[in-house]
């Protein structure tokens, strides 16, 4: 599941977007200024990045330099209600992949998106591991000790942000935030109800446990002695 992050402060714009990719079959993560879109495209792995110029907090095109420093290779389309060329080209030879002028219609960002992927290279990794634990990224498979795990996507998806953050404590909130898109309810019980779900399907088996709690904290992974 090519997974997309939309950093767009227009609420109904962001919406319309969100919903029509995940209609697509992409897993969608949205941020609504600079700030938050430049942190979860240098702390999250994406496939491609969908950015607004005009943003508040921090505008697009430093969003766009900061992340070429650190990620040279992600896959990034500017956003814009600037139409002039040399706003386009500014764009360009910022490092964007490609550039949408605003109005625009949902199927051709999605064209774009899917142009813009084919040309892509392909990630460095596709294999995540943690004991006897895989993930193969490019077949979209897991397993444990050899034996396939049945994941719901969102379970998958669960698994995936826990492997690429070995060894972090990572608060509900932020498992809310990175997993499901959604700002987190104290009330609500989603992220420990999927935890222990995907512990059943993961550590029941197995006499040596991957996923650990930390009381009133979060939870983290890794291979304890």
């Amino acid at each position: 599941m090519p997974r997309i992050l939309i950093v767009e402060d227009e609420q109904k714009i962001a919406s319309f977007v969100r919903q029509g990719f995940s209609q697509e079959g992409f897993a969608v993560d949205l941020a609504s200024d600079g700030i938050d879109g430049l942190h979860l495209a240098t702390t999250s792995e994406y496939d491609l990045i969908v950015l607004d110029v005009m943003l508040p907090g921090r505008d697009g095109w430093s969003v766009l330099q900061e992340v070429r420093k650190h990620r040279p290779d992600q896959p990034v389309i500017l956003l814009t209600a600037l139409d002039a060329v040399s706003h386009r080209v500014k764009g360009l030879t910022a490092g964007a992949d490609d550039y949408l002028v605003k109005p625009f219609a949902f199927s051709e960002l999605l064209a774009r998106v899917r142009n813009v992927l084919r040309r892509a290279p392909a990630r460095a990794m596709e294999m995540l591991r943690l004991d006897d634990l895989e993930m193969d990224l490019l077949r979209h498979k897991a397993s444990r000790g050899g034996k396939p795990l049945d994941l719901a996507p969102q379970e998958y998806r669960l698994l995936e942000f826990l492997l690429r953050h070995l060894g972090e404590v990572l608060t509900r909130t932020r498992l809310a935030e990175q997993v499901w898109g959604m700002n987190f309810d104290g009330d609500s019980n989603v992220v420990d109800v999927a935890i222990r779900r995907l512990r059943r399907k993961i550590d029941d088996a197995s006499e040596r446990k991957l996923i650990h709690t930390l009381r009133g904290v979060g939870y983290v992974l890794e291979a304890r002695d």
